[in-house]
């Protein structure tokens, strides 16, 4: 991304070289950006590390040179701690109406993307988000966009990729148990499993919902053992990830586990279950094995590998950052056409993405991401399948797979 952002420094320098203004007259004011994150409560987590995503886009744009097209104007990012839906609409709206924010990234639980995609549309701001629920993009909106895919396509891979690895392993599976949480992802994303079961002629012997903030998963661990399933496939945000996987271990339920992304691929799943988190696959919209180098620097200033929603809210800030170059202006109409116009590919934490591009269709969601599977390994999440994405070999009911 460096290099990226160097041609657009360059540009502005030689723009203010050519000015006859004194320089402090020339200072162009910040371009402010709106991030709505859960930074506090249950989700806390997805939201620090994705604005930690956001942060780093924001800081390597700021330091090659700013937005060139403005004179080298600055990102200012504009922070709103958004814990529930219930504070989404009156955040989003102090951020549209007190902070004149040009544009908005977040809110990484769709539930709260949702409620703030709301206040965006109607005040005409562009919005980018992560959040996969299938109704984000669904409602004819104009001003929002998804950078990944949505969530019964992450639910129908989540089933159709476990299939093709139990074939290649010759231990196919009949009986498979569905749990999620009862919100806007967890229920999009289990509807795509569903009608993927239905399509391969399965059905689940377990489709259940629970509430989210969960305290006690031995009901749900007790019908997976009666039932006798051959799989599970749990959609889950973190501390319900964290009580399922460890309850199962625990009870000695040793059946292959596919998790449905969020909790099941940050580096709090494994500090939180240790040896128990061997071996689970999960769904995963970005993995850090696509971006060693990106991924290197985070991780020195982190201490941990980028999440999923590091490397897709970064994609999301550098998206919109090229979209207010594109434009050439502060309109957040323009700003609007230019994300819909673009198409970023295979540069900084696009590549991190399946399908390596930002770029959207007419309805705003992604038109070239798509899942993986990933596998725990230690300390670190292997990108596994499909092989075109594949960066080391899936081990399946104990056998390593070509």
């Amino acid at each position: 991304m460096q290099r990226t952002w160097k041609t657009l420094a360059s540009a502005a320098a030689a723009t203010l070289a050519a000015a006859v203004l004194p320089a402090a007259a020339m200072a162009q004011a910040p371009v402010k950006i709106g991030v709505v994150l859960p930074l506090s409560g249950p989700n806390a987590q997805f939201g620090i590390n994705s604005r930690a995503g956001i942060e780093m886009a924001a800081e390597a744009i700021n330091a090659a040179g700013g937005i060139a097209s403005l004179g080298g104007a600055k990102i200012e990012l504009v922070v709103a701690d958004v814990p529930s839906p219930n504070t989404a609409a009156a955040a989003t709206q102090r951020l549209v109406s007190q902070d004149q924010v040009v544009g908005v990234v977040g809110a990484f639980v769709s539930s709260i993307t949702l409620a703030a995609s709301e206040v965006t549309e109607r005040a005409g701001i562009p919005m980018i988000t992560h959040s996969f629920a299938d109704q984000i993009t669904a409602r004819g909106y104009k001003y929002i966009f998804q950078v990944s895919a949505k969530a019964t396509t992450y639910g129908k891979a989540q089933l159709d990729y476990a299939i093709a690895l139990a074939k290649q392993a010759g231990a196919p599976f009949e009986k498979v148990a569905i749990f999620y949480e009862d919100t806007a992802y967890g229920t999009a994303q289990a509807k795509g499993l569903r009608e993927a079961a239905k399509a391969a002629g399965i059905t689940p012997v377990i489709d259940e919902a629970y509430p989210l903030g969960i305290t006690d998963v031995a009901p749900l661990i007790n019908k997976l053992r009666s039932a006798k399933a051959d799989i599970v496939f749990p959609v889950s945000y973190f501390n319900d990830a964290l009580q399922i996987i460890r309850a199962m271990r625990q009870q000695q339920i040793d059946i292959p586990t596919v998790g449905g992304a969020a909790g099941y691929i940050i580096p709090d799943f494994k500090k939180g279950l240790g040896e128990y988190s061997e071996g689970v696959f999960s769904i995963a919209p970005a993995n850090y094995d696509f971006i060693p180098e990106l991924n290197a620097q985070y991780k020195a200033k982190h201490g941990t590998f980028m999440t999923h929603e590091v490397i897709m809210y970064g994609a999301a800030l550098h998206h919109m950052a090229k979209a207010i170059d594109a434009a050439k202006s502060r309109d957040p109409e323009k700003i609007r056409d230019a994300i819909a116009a673009l198409k970023i590919c295979d540069t900084g934490f696009a590549a991190g993405i399946p399908g390596g591009c930002t770029a959207f269709d007419a309805t705003g969601l992604s038109s070239t991401a798509y899942p993986v599977f990933v596998q725990w390994r230690g300390d670190d999440l292997v990108t596994v399948f499909p092989a075109k994405a594949a960066k080391g070999p899936a081990i399946w009911a104990g056998k390593t797979l070509n």
